[in-house]
């Protein structure tokens, strides 16, 4: 079953250093491109992530957002000594730049992230547990991906039994509409009274049937379209197959365009250009 690039997934859990909660947002794109923000005293989980993601989607832009409330409760704060003094150390290298510098804050100091720090007694505790609840989430985003997925393919299967209805009704409306283009040139040879030549009117409408034999272009859109619906139901990635698969489709139907002699023919051409473009607004949205 083919997936959608569109979904969303949010987890929480609270755990034994806090309450850690993902969100996955993923959109359609040409390549699987994932951006990452994830809490300074987690950054060593960027490497498991990134591989997480090519290991469970093929295609799409992936937002990963992690947030980690910390329960500090009874727990000693404890200062970065070393981080400290460098921002102290660039904040008076700052101030010998300037007249009159405003004396500097502790608490500006101990605001800033890395500085202050609760006693984190396990980071390998936290980082399984993070890694835990991640793959819960991409789980998650990958069913939501699979049921959009689902209703796209419902869509476009609708578009071409559309398809597949236009395709019949012309391919029996042809040898009428040859048969009213024959009676349209009896008609005009009357009109100019000119006198009628057999062999002459059987050459034209060779060439009328030459040049308005749709019957290829009409059995390659029933093949596209046959090949469509099993791209649809096979497994991986498949939009790239499908986006090769409509321009096909359209090229047909152009071709079918340029050969209308008839307005009925004209109508099938333009009501398939418009299903094929309908679907390849779906197709864009596809893994």
């Amino acid at each position: 079953m083919v997936h959608s690039m569109t979904a969303f997934a949010r987890v929480e859990r609270a755990g034994s250093q806090g309450t850690l909660a993902w969100e996955l947002r993923s959109v359609n794109h040409r390549y699987l491109e994932p951006h990452l923000r994830l809490p300074e005293a987690l950054r060593d989980l960027e490497g498991a992530v990134r591989e997480g993601l090519r290991q469970g989607l093929s295609r799409g832009k992936v937002e990963c957002t992690l947030r980690l409330a910390e329960d500090s409760t009874g727990k000693p704060l404890q200062v970065d000594r070393e981080r400290a003094a460098q921002l102290v150390a660039a904040a008076e290298t700052v101030a010998s730049l300037i007249q009159q510098p405003a004396p500097l804050n502790p608490l500006e100091v101990l605001a800033w992230p890395g500085v202050l720090v609760a006693d984190a007694s396990d980071p390998q505790a936290l980082n399984a547990e993070a890694m835990s609840l991640f793959d819960e989430a991409l789980k998650e985003l990958v069913a939501g991906r699979l049921r959009e997925g689902q209703e796209l393919a419902r869509l476009i299967n609708e578009r071409l039994d559309s398809m597949a209805r236009e395709v019949t009704t012309l391919r029996e409306l042809v040898p009428q509409m040859l048969a009213a283009q024959r009676q349209k040139v009896l008609d005009r040879f009357r009109d100019m009274q000119a006198e009628l030549d057999p062999q002459r009117l059987e050459q034209e409408m060779v060439l009328l049937a030459q040049k308005s034999d749709v019957a290829e272009e009409l059995d390659r859109l029933d093949t596209h379209i046959g090949e469509v619906r099993r791209v649809l139901k096979s497994a991986g990635a498949a939009g790239r197959r499908l986006d090769f698969l409509m321009q096909e489709l359209n090229r047909e139907a152009n071709t079918l365009g340029s050969k209308a002699f008839d307005p009925r023919s004209t109508q099938a051409a333009v009501n398939l250009k418009v299903l094929i473009e309908q679907m390849r607004e779906q197709v864009q949205n596809i893994e």
